[in-house]
């Protein structure tokens, strides 16, 4: 059985970010993708912090193939009839170094693969892992194609349904309840006419949020991300409310009606779609993370679960890539002690707990739980709708005043139930 030292499964952000460190230390890693090239496969709405892992990789961003630093937010509460857009900007925003970009991943991975075979990375591509190779059991190896690897530590970054992991013992077949699905459109713009729409200057970018009548009232929400000549577009639905819907709901429908929304119609305007994919995504955060290490094997990346939506932003890049970084080091840990046993590699698990990657999780552990009300998908977007509405009417006789006009929407009863809602949110 041919040997190499590291074994990283899958060439996503987490898999190429270990295979760049280890190579970097001179290790011999081979990393098997099962896409025709790394980006292939990886999908995702389209927006990287670079802040929380730009010391972790301090010699890559000046070269990185990021598209726009990120300088206005948006986000919008779609009613069924109409809607209500908050924009945010600042000066922190627009100055150098930008706290966050938009990407395509199909470009950056790419890339940053190309990064890691200059370090000493082998890449084989269109490479599926079959199977794990246990011994006494510990993994030792990988079954694919035919051919068996051995290596002293697998770095599993298989994606969100990790099936290394889970033939690892590491993590059981997924809950629905822990994942959403997301549908997007790349849709190629002209440079300018980004710029004119979204009011932008010359490499600026904007990122906008949707939620409310987006998903039907479900679980979930619509993003769009600038890009240099493209739009990012799309919905991500929680997946247990789409099976549980009634009537039911065709997932790729939502992203279709969203189109034609007038308030998104304007801004795709005569661009072409040329990327189409979707894409399950983790949303069960802290309490539904799999075991990170275990005898020879550490997993990393969406494989792990990292991922966090908290309302105003949605995060996992920079997990991704934090959590490939602490799965190398751990590895160089574990080879100066001779020991890839699970005790030997929990020093996986202490670094990343040291870092900023489980203090975030713990701080917005109960996320999910807050954002699953289906009142934030519902009654809020109409009742805010329907507040503006009256707020802004102009009618033949005479306006109320804006007091009553506002009070007669939040009576006791509302009020009672928005209290509730709020010490809810009050744990985010």
């Amino acid at each position: 059985m041919e040997k190499f030292d590291v074994i990283v499964v899958g060439a996503g952000l987490a898999g190429l970010a270990a295979a760049y460190t280890l190579a970097q230390e001179g290790l011999e890693v081979l990393v098997l993708e099962k896409g025709d090239y790394p980006g292939a496969k990886n999908v995702t709405g389209g927006r990287l912090y670079v802040n929380p892992v730009r010391d972790l990789f301090p010699e890559l961003w000046a070269k990185a193939p990021l598209e726009r630093p990120i300088v206005h937010e948006e986000v919008a509460v779609f009613a069924r009839e109409r809607s209500l857009t908050v924009s945010y900007t600042g000066d922190e925003l627009r100055q150098e170094p930008y706290q966050s970009y938009s990407i395509l991943r199909a470009k950056f991975d790419r890339w940053f693969a190309g990064q890691a075979e200059k370090k000493g990375a082998m890449l084989i591509t269109k490479s599926r892992v079959d199977e794990l190779i246990m011994e006494n059991g510990r993994v030792i190896g990988v079954r694919t194609g035919g051919d068996e690897l051995g290596a002293d530590v697998i770095i599993a970054a298989d994606g969100v349904l990790s099936l290394t992991a889970e033939q690892a013992g590491l993590r059981r077949p997924g809950d629905p309840h822990h994942y959403a699905v997301g549908f997007k459109e790349v849709i190629e713009l002209e440079r300018g006419v980004i710029e004119d729409r979204f009011n932008l200057t010359g490499d600026e970018g904007a990122a906008r949020l949707f939620m409310g009548e987006v998903t039907r009232g479900k679980f979930g929400g619509g993003f769009l991300y600038t890009n240099r000549e493209s739009l990012s577009l799309g919905i991500v639905v929680g997946i247990k409310d789409l099976y549980e819907a009634e009537p039911a709901v065709q997932a790729p429908q939502l992203l279709d009606d969203f189109k034609q929304r007038p308030e998104i119609a304007r801004l795709i305007q005569g661009g072409q779609t040329v990327e189409y994919s979707a894409h399950v995504i983790p949303e069960g955060g802290l309490k539904s993370f799999a075991r990170l290490y275990g005898d020879g094997i550490l997993v990393a990346g969406d494989a792990a679960g990292f991922s966090m939506n908290i309302g105003v932003s949605v995060r996992g890049m920079e997990y991704a890539l934090a959590s490939g970084y602490y799965a190398a080091q751990a590895v160089l840990k574990a080879r100066e002690n001779s020991d890839f046993s699970a005790a030997g590699l929990k020093v996986y698990q202490d670094l990343l707990d040291a870092s900023f990657v489980m203090k975030d999780f713990q701080s917005f552990q109960d996320a999910p739980q807050a954002l699953e009300n289906p009142r934030f998908f519902q009654y809020y977007p109409e009742l805010a709708g329907n507040i503006m509405k009256d707020l802004y009417a102009v009618p033949a006789g005479p306006k109320d005043k804006l007091y009553p006009t506002i009070k007669k929407y939040l009576g006791f009863g509302n009020l009672w139930a928005m209290f509730g809602d709020l010490r809810k949110v009050m744990k985010i």
